[in-house]
């Protein structure tokens, strides 16, 4: 079936989302159609917004909102200084917050990568992070990334690149199920995997 160019437009850019489909694209759009223009005028603002209020922390690049240049929980004085963990997305640093076991501080990978290869992970940010553990206050470094295939695969070339900079390297313990998502692991299960981490 062919539908108007407009239409086609948007189930185009709706399928660049991550694990959005043909089915579930035509239906963004054909909801969206149904809405009142006003309820579109608010949903175009609130993208438009991301772009000019949002910036990333230079410090562990997580998406904030507000003055200078260091997020919330890096400018956040009463954290452990010497605790990083890496994440592979934003998504999963929200997962470990909201454990409130997680006292130090982060790094956002900007991943996951579908395979450990050269021009996937161009896309991480590895070079940041070699950067950031120069720091003398960190001691460890948490690798907190999925028990997927590539979450394992990316923590072994982490633990692999690190290895040499003369800081305790862990890993989140084995609370969570093998192949599962970060993002999805309930708060519980992230406590114990933060508590048992080796």
């Amino acid at each position: 079936m062919m539908y108007p160019k407009s239409i086609q437009k948007l189930i185009d850019l709706f399928l660049k989302f991550p694990t959005v489909g043909q089915r579930t694209a035509r239906r963004f759009v054909f909801y969206l159609i149904k809405r009142e223009k006003k309820e579109l005028e608010n949903l175009a603002r609130a993208i438009l917004d991301l772009k000019e209020k949002i910036k990333f922390c230079k410090n562990c690049f997580k998406p904030f909102e507000g003055e200078g240049e260091i997020c919330e929980i890096c400018s956040d004085k009463t954290r452990d200084k010497s605790l990083l963990c890496v994440v592979e997305k934003e998504v999963d640093l929200e997962s470990i917050e909201k454990t409130k076991k997680y006292k130090g501080l982060y790094f956002v990978l900007g991943g996951p990568i579908s395979a450990i290869k050269k021009e996937e992970l161009k896309k991480l940010r590895i070079e940041e992070l070699e950067e950031r553990i120069k720091d003398k206050k960190i001691k460890e470094i948490i690798i907190a990334t999925s028990l997927t295939t590539e979450g394992e695969a990316l923590a072994l070339f982490l633990e692999r690149k690190l290895k040499n900079s003369g800081k305790k390297i862990t890993r989140l313990g084995r609370g969570l199920p093998t192949g599962g998502e970060l993002e999805y692991a309930d708060e519980e299960t992230l406590k114990e995997a933060l508590e048992r981490r080796k």
